[in-house]
């Protein structure tokens, strides 16, 4: 027989002990759901949440944990689970600390350069459109609307996410063959090698061969695009062996990498006169923080507190010798899908449907909408308005969604009230739709024609996408047993790729639309 008890995420939870030990308390890991089994001579057992890895094995480890929960990770506290000990060897040894934050920051950094390819492209806008003009000046930016220009935030978004898709399901094929140090490292290289050939090309005069050059940078977005993936995901994998702080660092520094990049588009605007001279800044700077994200993973484990989760979660937690045996087996093979999928269908489609509204909007959308006041020749109509309201603003709102996560998780995993928040994002598209969206084939009227209206939907746009699509990517790989922790996180990147491929396909076609 289960008793259910339901507890708010700021309240307590009814107070519970150990079976056979009324004088230790057990906190359970998941303060919203908590399930207690009660045997057939009255006492207490327990079962682990269907919201956790945490699995309890005998009394014995549970006591140890109790008294090593002192001092167990310090401040690596959550609100969602409880201070993951490992069992076995590694459960008589205390949680080392994360020393001045260094793995958080080691994370962050690391979730900053996995989205910074895709944001360095996309930010370059001006640089693009000079590119493929016929003007051989910078000065040269007014040129009469092309299929080049007008669409080329859309074919970017297409060349980056079906290369994308396929490289994380290749990635969740070899996450049991190949390490995930070599995955991560093979992806940092190819990430830097393409884009020191693409600085390189920066100062080269391709007015002769536009197409050409077109071509070479889709392909260029797709390889960065593919290695982009099978790193996040990669490192998304990983960071579920850790609590769930560290998910969240690698989510809030994507975030982070797309607010840098657009505040030093806009910097480089403003300091160079020459659009090629700001470009090159611009890329130097992406090839430089390639290079420190591969210092950083290869210093992480050498770090106390990483290789301790990362050994931790090589030791089985007290399974039986049989369990063990067939693991240890399965090792090198393709992990099961069906038992993550059944856990985290529901979580991978919200996360799916975030990122497809998303993408169908910002940046093929909102990137088009001019200030009302652009013929005035203003510097903030014509040359910023598009950097601040679109790039820059939508960045910082999405980081501070994500950031919000960091102290509160509401709705649960389990809600119903999370997938009704993540569809109701939909009236945002007609929204972005009917503002000073330019140049209009098709929908003439403009109802929101105040440069305010941009401003407040891409707010709720970033800030929505940071926290609804945060979420249920941190919630992922705690649904699932520690084993299949990483694999799941693969699985919760291929949900939020997926979403991005499928809604850079309706972007185009709501572009065309307008």
């Amino acid at each position: 027989m289960f008793l259910l008890y339901l507890s708010p995420l700021f309240f307590s939870p009814p107070a519970l002990v150990y079976p056979g030990h009324p004088h230790i308390p057990w906190i359970p890991p998941f303060p919203s759901l908590h399930l207690v089994s009660l045997r057939m001579d009255g006492q207490q057992s327990l079962q682990a949440s269907l919201n956790s890895s945490y699995i309890p094995t005998t009394i014995s480890s549970m006591c140890d944990e109790e008294h090593s929960e002192g001092e167990a990770v310090g401040g690596d506290t959550s609100p969602l689970l409880s201070q993951q000990q490992p069992a076995g060897p590694l459960a008589a040894r205390h949680s080392p600390e994360d020393s001045y934050n260094l793995v958080y920051i080691i994370f962050f950094l690391m979730g900053i350069g996995s989205l910074l390819p895709w944001n360095v492209f996309i930010t370059a806008k001006q640089y693009w459109l000079y590119k493929f003009s016929n003007g051989s000046s910078p000065a040269a930016q007014e040129e009469p609307h092309s299929d080049l220009s007008d669409y080329f935030e859309s074919y970017i978004a297409i060349a980056s996410a079906v290369p994308s898709v396929l490289c994380l399901i290749l990635n969740y094929l070899l996450v049991n063959r190949f390490s995930s140090q070599v995955r991560i490292l093979f992806s940092l290289l190819v990430i830097l090698v393409v884009f020191v050939v693409t600085t390189a090309l920066v100062k080269v005069d391709i007015s002769g061969c536009r197409m050409q050059f077109f071509g070479g940078t889709l392909a260029s977005v797709a390889l960065v695009s593919g290695a982009s993936n099978i790193f996040s995901g990669s490192v998304f994998g990983i960071s579920g062996l850790f609590p769930m702080r560290i998910s969240q660092a690698i989510i809030s520094g994507q975030a982070m990498g797309g607010t840098l990049s657009a505040l030093a588009s806009i910097v480089d605007l403003a300091a160079s006169s020459d659009v090629t001279d700001s470009a090159l800044v611009y890329f130097i700077t992406a090839d430089v923080f390639t290079l420190v994200c591969i210092v950083m993973y290869l210093l992480l484990p050498r770090l106390p507190y990483s290789r301790y989760y990362m050994e931790a979660a090589a030791v089985p937690c007290s399974e039986s010798n049989s369990r063990s045996s067939r693991s240890e087996s399965s090792s090198g093979s393709v992990p099961p899908l069906k038992p993550i999928l059944k856990k985290t269908w529901v979580l991978g489609s919200c996360v799916f449907y975030v990122f497809f509204i998303s993408i169908m909007i910002f940046p093929a959308v909102s990137s088009g909408i001019q200030s009302m006041n652009k013929d005035s020749g203003s510097p903030w109509a014509t040359t910023y308005f598009v950097p601040l309201t679109s790039f820059l603003l939508y960045n910082v709102a999405d980081f501070c969604g994500r950031q919000v996560t960091a102290w509160l998780q509401v709705p649960g995993p389990t809600s119903r009230m999370l997938p009704l928040l993540v569809v109701s994002r939909t009236a945002l598209v007609p929204l972005f739709m009917f503002c000073n969206y330019q140049p209009r084939y098709h929908l003439h009227n403009v109802f929101f024609a105040h440069d305010l209206f941009p401003v407040v939907f891409i707010c709720l746009l970033g800030i929505s996408n940071g926290y609804l699509g945060t979420l249920p990517m941190i919630y992922g790989p705690k649904v699932v047993p520690r084993e299949l922790a990483e694999p799941a996180g693969v699985v919760m990147s291929f949900f939020l790729t997926l979403g991005l491929a499928v809604g850079s396909a309706f972007s185009v076609a709501l572009v065309h639309s307008i």
